[in-house]
């Protein structure tokens, strides 16, 4: 990760399962993931974690050593019930890159070439096309589909550095994507990539959104349980409940270490006192 995106981590965060979530609000994400697009250097992976993702990250290490180094973002309800719960408000907002990314791509006026990973190759075309239609100043290139063989993944990285792109968004669920950019992709490909899920289906079409204001009301995962029971009733009648199991269980583990590590203070004196970080300026 670069400087810039470091310091965002740092500044202005809060931990949500003990993994750091940047509490930023549109205006301040916006303005922030813009200016990293815009570096002449360095190299940052952005995440959108909702409360499935979460529960992911609680049996996979591997994949919570890669979310420890991206960037955070938080996606839904569920992130903003643990913030309720840990720290007593919900997030500013809720930046769940189908919604994030559409709103990215006009707010940065200076074009940019952005390469497509992942999807069926009939779907991340379709993405493409509405994309080049949503933003026409900015250059859309499909580097692959997300069917690729694994052991050919030196040719996918070759061609993202041939276009000589300034941001990869890449779909190819969680925790795939993550996983396959923190192994293969650096700053010698990219400066920016965003893993983004199920955004390419949602751009082109072939999965259908919740209305407006189902949406506005937090309500789109009973959408697309609606859509899908077969598929999702696992994730969400399942995996609900337990959410807010690991929500309460988090917030008295936390208690207990806070408690912990008052009692350490205090027996040591020459312990500095740490002044809490500042908020990211706007």
């Amino acid at each position: 990760m670069n400087e810039v995106a470091d310091f965002a981590v740092v500044a202005s965060r809060r931990m949500i399962f003990d993994l750091p979530v940047c509490d930023l609000d549109w205006e301040d994400a916006l303005t922030f993931v813009n200016e990293l697009a815009s570096t002449s250097s360095g190299h940052t992976s952005i995440s959108f974690v909702n409360a499935h993702n979460m529960l992911v990250m609680l049996r996979d290490d591997a994949y919570r050593q890669v979310l420890e180094r991206n960037l955070v973002l938080p996606d839904g309800v569920g992130l903003d019930i643990a913030s309720r719960v840990a720290h007593g408000e919900p997030f500013p907002a809720n930046l769940n890159g189908t919604d994030f990314v559409p709103a990215l791509l006009t707010f940065m006026e200076q074009p940019k070439r952005i390469g497509l990973l992942g999807g069926r190759r009939s779907v991340v075309e379709k993405a493409a096309e509405k994309f080049r239609q949503h933003s026409p100043w900015h250059e859309f290139i499909i580097i692959s589909d997300g069917f690729f063989d694994p052991t050919r993944s030196d040719v996918v990285t070759t061609e993202i550095s041939r276009q000589n792109i300034d941001m990869l968004i890449v779909g190819m669920g969680t925790p795939l994507q993550e996983k396959w950019v923190a192994e293969h992709v650096d700053a010698r490909h990219v400066r920016l990539v965003l893993t983004v899920g199920a955004l390419f289906d949602f751009v082109s079409g072939s999965v259908p959104r919740a209305p407006a204001l189902v949406r506005a009301m937090r309500g789109e995962w009973l959408f697309r349980l609606a859509l899908e029971p077969g598929r999702l009733w696992r994730r969400y009648m399942l995996g609900v409940p337990l959410f807010l199991y690991q929500v309460i269980r988090h917030r008295y583990g936390r208690k207990r270490r806070i408690a912990r590590s008052g009692t350490q203070n205090n027996n040591n004196s020459r312990t500095p006192r740490l002044m809490p970080p500042n908020r990211l300026a706007s």
